[in-house]
């Protein structure tokens, strides 16, 4: 982080100082909500969980090296005392982020938004030293910390912005302002909570509502491909620039295919030239990540040939999104295990089919190991069946549908799809999984592992690749 004084952070965040000796001592580093991430110069945020309370850890952080605690209670340590210590860190990313002068560029979608952030990091970083945030560390704990992490400079701020319901995008946005909004896509993530892909666009599109106006500056990034988010154009003062393949498109892809092994390759078109790219990441859904990643890097500087490199030598960058690792029996193992949503699982079971096409020549077989996906409401049966029936319309060899009620949704939609016995199997949990992969893979074989986050499907993968050799994971 810049540095501030303690007194300075304590008049931003109207805070009382408790235990301080000295107010002039400044932190220097990154504001933590973690104990055992403390380093020295830090600033400990201590927040109570469902299962332990931060206060609780403000001596061992404060040992650790940290210069104050941020809290609401006294802690006998030094501590800046406040009311709420989210709104606390939000007002102190606010300041830091207007004292900094960087560009900051947010974006939001209903799915590949961690993707395609790691995507424009990588393209931002070879023009300037960018911050970016860290997994999905997107709400309104997150956002704010992941933007304290800027220092003296930082030259961008590409931040990742989640919500859960209407307003929560432009309290995000109101924290951190962003001169560059993208709106990737409106689908049916947390359609539950929201109550229908309206509502989804209605929340997704306070992001370009909260950008300032095309004289100051103000850019939003819209889908051209999806009429939902293009249609946020009306919504909006700042400039706007489209991508996607549709002709119209500022920035498009032409003449898009995939290699043998499922990796997304087409023409990159911009309003200052063209150059091809072939990405080291797996699936067609990439190219539209690719896309708006290329969209933003064109609005500020990048030319075209630059940004093709960039992108064609770009990883994924978070864990657990499409890892794909081949075992030195070769056996592919696909860890999409962070989280799922039905257009993520579509996509995924296309990518998995995609890259297991040269396998089956071979005699090798795909699977598609799949959990639940969380927070549908009552589109939970409907959404959880239509992926099961995609997966035999897809040809994919073998479905594995993981867990209770959800899987066996699954389960029953590639069943009732006809043509499927036991193509497709219901187990109880990750264990019984593990068991059946262990006894049933063959070389050659390529297994995609999804669900939402909270299946905890990633020890299958894990499970997988231990202790079998396993080579370079592909793509980072």
């Amino acid at each position: 982080m810049i540095a501030l004084s303690l007194a300075e952070i304590a008049q931003v965040v109207s805070g009382r100082p408790s235990d301080i000796p000295d107010p002039d001592r400044q932190v220097t580093g990154p504001v933590v909500i973690d104990s055992r991430e403390v380093r020295p110069g830090s600033l400990f945020a201590a927040f109570p969980g469902e299962r332990v309370d931060g206060h609780d850890y403000a001596q061992r952080a404060v040992e650790a090296g940290a210069v104050a605690v941020l809290a609401t209670r006294p802690v006998g340590v030094p501590a800046i005392l406040v009311d709420d210590v989210v709104a606390a860190l939000g007002a102190l990313a606010r300041h830091v982020v207007q004292r900094l002068g960087a560009t900051v560029v947010a974006l939001t979608g209903s799915s590949g938004k961690t993707s395609t952030k790691d995507l424009i990091a990588q393209l931002l970083e070879r023009i300037g030293p960018t911050v970016y945030t860290l997994g999905n560390f997107n709400n309104e704990i997150g956002l704010p910390v992941t933007a304290l992490r800027a220092e003296d400079g930082t030259q961008h701020l590409v931040l990742e912005m989640g919500a859960r319901g209407v307003g929560h995008i432009r309290y995000l946005a109101e924290l951190t302002p962003p001169r560059i909004g993208l709106v990737l896509n409106v689908g049916t993530a947390h359609i539950g909570e929201f109550g229908g892909r309206e509502q989804i666009a209605q929340a997704k599109g306070e992001l370009v509502e909260g950008l300032p106006p095309e004289d100051q500056g103000g850019v939003a990034v819209l889908n051209a491909d999806d009429p939902l988010v293009r249609a946020m154009a009306s919504r909006t003062k700042a400039r706007t620039v489209l991508f996607g393949e549709a002709g119209e498109a500022d920035i498009r892809a032409e003449d898009v295919g995939l290699t043998a092994t499922g990796q997304p390759t087409f023409t990159l078109r911009t309003p200052t030239g063209c150059s091809t790219v072939t990405m080291r990441l797996y699936g067609e859904h990439h190219v539209s990540n690719a896309l708006a990643a290329a969209a933003v890097a064109h609005e500020l500087g990048m030319p075209a040939h630059e940004i093709a490199q960039a992108l064609s030598e770009a990883g994924q960058l978070s864990r657990w999104r499409m890892e794909v690792t081949e075992r030195s029996d070769g056996v592919t193992v696909v860890n999409d295990a962070y989280n799922a949503n039905p257009d993520s699982m579509r996509a995924a079971l296309r990518a998995l089919v995609a890259m297991g096409a040269a396998s089956r020549e071979k005699g090798g077989r795909t699977w598609a190991v799949l959990g639940p996906m969380a927070e549908l409401g009552d589109e939970s049966l409907a959404e959880h069946d239509a992926v099961g029936r995609l997966a035999v319309r897809l040809n994919v060899s073998k479905l594995v549908a993981v867990g209770g009620q959800e899987a066996a949704w699954l389960d029953m939609g590639a069943k009732n799809e006809g043509s499927w016995g036991e193509e497709s199997v219901h187990v109880s949990d990750a264990e019984a999984a593990i068991d059946l992969l262990r006894t049933e893979l063959r070389p050659g074989d390529a297994v995609l592992v999804k669900a939402s986050r909270s299946a905890g499907l990633e020890r299958i993968a894990q499970a997988l690749l231990e202790g079998a050799g396993e080579g370079e994971v592909a793509g980072r």
